[in-house]
């Protein structure tokens, strides 16, 4: 047996913590017919510059291939949560945005979405929680 090092358990443990977390994010998230990942996906379109953004660039934001992006995509924009655009500077490319419905459902989702992320890191104090934050922003 090998002694992991303290980089492999850091991996390790991460890897844990996040699916733990998003299940319970998911769980939660449901009562408003979303899956953590369209929240995701949503609060990336919410933040955008110009709220519309190439379905390349969410799929590098979380982690999906283009076809895993395009297959989440389809159920959202069939339920009239996103909307496809004209990109003006590529026609070959469409851009996506948030509709109006789907800003409704977002902005609702994120209330309960700051309620969720209170419950679960109360063991934090705000302080760590901030150098948490720093930190990820060191590994992305």
């Amino acid at each position: 047996m090998t002694k992991k090092t303290i980089s492999a358990s850091c991996l390790i443990q991460n890897a844990l913590i996040a699916s733990r977390l998003a299940r319970k994010v998911e769980n939660r998230l449901s009562v408003h017919g979303l899956s953590f990942t369209e929240y995701l996906v949503m609060d990336y379109l919410d933040n955008a510059p110009h709220k519309a953004v190439p379905r390349i660039a969410l799929a590098e934001h979380v982690g999906m291939s283009a076809s895993g992006v395009t297959r989440l995509l389809a159920p959202m924009e069939k339920n009239h949560l996103v909307d496809k655009v004209a990109n003006q500077r590529d026609a070959r490319q469409s851009l996506v945005k948030l509709s109006e419905t789907g800003q409704r459902v977002f902005n609702e989702a994120s209330v309960s979405f700051e309620n969720i992320a209170k419950d679960l890191l109360v063991a934090l104090s705000t302080s760590q929680q901030e150098r948490l934050v720093d930190v990820y922003a060191k590994l992305i």
